[in-house]
């Protein structure tokens, strides 16, 4: 089903809303998740057991590097936000890689 240009834009909102009140408007040019320090990754942007274990094996299967890891949590991180849920899921992460393994190939 398609959606408006007025859902994604309120979800899109409601997002951003979450990111601003968890972690302050830190850059709002660059966006809020993308400014996101290596210690606030690692606050904001935790991992179940398994998917630590799903990352680790897309960072060995794609040759990743350590800036690839943060922008993949930053990327689930944002997705996240966008289902309004709290923490970072597989479906989350998983689609983060897939966006990742796409750039690798082009």
């Amino acid at each position: 089903m398609w959606k408006t240009s007025a859902v994604v834009r309120e979800r899109v909102t409601v997002a951003r809303e979450r990111q601003y009140a968890r972690c302050g408007k830190m850059n709002a040019a660059l966006g809020v998740n993308a400014a996101l320090g290596v210690k606030d990754i690692d606050a904001h942007c935790k991992l179940a057991e398994n998917d630590a274990g799903l990352l680790d094996q897309a960072m060995q299967r794609l040759n990743l590097s350590a800036r690839a890891y943060h922008r993949i949590l930053k990327v689930a991180r944002t997705i996240a936000d966008l289902m309004t849920i709290e923490k970072i899921n597989t479906a989350c992460l998983s689609e983060a890689i897939s966006y990742r393994s796409v750039d690798r190939r082009i």
